[in-house]
Parts: structure tokens; C-alpha cells; sequence
């Protein structure tokens, strides 16, 4: 066994993990900070294999953006960030049968695959990769951007339930800075 060998299983093992704990913890806000974890264990894998074009796509995208987001959404739609009533309940019978299903479809798949050699193509260039990317995929990249970033501005709005209404609680159907007379 050699030393890419260990640190990709070191490597797999602290991804196992803290996948387990973002699954586990009754914590948001931690579950989100060990998929930063997660997604960063599985760069590193793609390093040791490596692929460092998806290893910094997947530091980029996963942890800099999509981690990002769903912290900022947390936080600013003001979700309860402690331990939730509903999440008392035993969850040891979701795992066992998660468990289960996952080693039968390993067990499956390493038979399936146990002999069958594949030819692999030749692998793409970064430049290869970035002219596809910009010449056929910017459309579906905007799209994806405008899509986060009103996912933000709605994280926002609906964070703020105060603005447009007075103090008292009831709803005020005149605009700010506006009087009845002034109708």
C-alpha cells in the first residue's frame, strides 16, 4: 500500500464522517460547517486521484458557493439553529435500513464490475473544458445564477417580517413615510 493509497483512504474515512455528523447533528448551522468538511475531504480525494481540475471545481462550486449560500440562508431567515422538537425522535430504524440498502448496493455493484475491464478516453484539458463550458453551457450558468441569487434575495425578504408593518402587530396597508390623509 503505498502513501496516495492511505491518504485517499484517511482522506474517504474523515468524508464518511462528517457526512455521518451533517446527517446526525440537531445543529444547522454545524451540519452545514461539516459539509464544508465533507465536500473538502472529497477535493482532496480528487487531488490524490489527480484530477485537480474537479478537485477546484468542486472547492469553488460545492464549498464556495453552494455551502455558502445555504449558511447565509440559515442565518438570515433566522431558523432555529439549536435542537429541534422534531428531531427527538430515534433514528437508529433509518439507519439500519439505509445501512443495509448501502452495503447490498456495494455488494452489488463489486460483483457486477469484478472482472469487466473498461477502456477509458483520453482525458479532457482544462482548456478543452473551459472552451465547452463557455461556448455551450453560459446560458444554463446564468440561468443558475439568477436562480441563487433570488434564492438570496427571498432568504432576505422573508428574514425581515417587520418591514411594512407598524409596531403594534397589525398590518398597515400604507406605504412608509405616508399618512391616511396623504392617500
Amino acid at each position: 500500500m503505498t502513501g496516495a493509497d492511505v491518504l485517499l483512504l484517511a482522506l474517504g474515512a474523515v468524508a464518511v464522517g462528517s457526512g455521518v455528523l451533517v446527517v446526525t447533528t440537531k445543529h444547522l448551522v454545524r451540519a452545514g460547517l461539516y459539509l464544508v468538511v465533507c465536500l473538502g475531504a472529497l477535493a482532496g480525494d480528487y487531488l490524490v486521484l489527480t484530477a485537480e481540475l474537479v478537485a477546484w471545481v468542486q472547492v469553488l462550486i460545492y464549498v464556495g458557493a453552494v455551502v455558502v449560500l445555504l449558511l447565509f440562508a440559515v442565518m438570515l431567515t433566522r431558523a432555529p439553529i439549536g435542537a429541534s422538537d422534531d428531531l427527538d425522535r430515534p433514528g437508529w430504524p433509518a439507519a439500519l435500513i439505509g445501512g443495509g440498502v448501502g452495503l447490498g448496493l456495494t455488494a452489488l455493484l463489486v460483483d457486477a464490475y469484478r472482472w469487466t475491464a473498461v477502456e477509458l478516453p483520453e482525458a479532457g484539458t482544462a482548456e478543452r473544458i473551459g472552451g465547452e463550458i463557455f461556448r455551450s453551457w453560459v446560458l444554463p450558468f446564468e440561468v443558475l445564477s439568477v436562480l441563487l441569487l433570488s434564492a438570496l434575495v427571498g432568504a432576505v425578504v422573508l428574514s425581515r417580517p417587520e418591514i411594512g408593518r407598524p409596531a403594534g402587530g397589525s398590518r398597515d396597508t400604507t406605504r412608509p413615510g405616508r399618512t391616511e390623509a396623504g392617500r
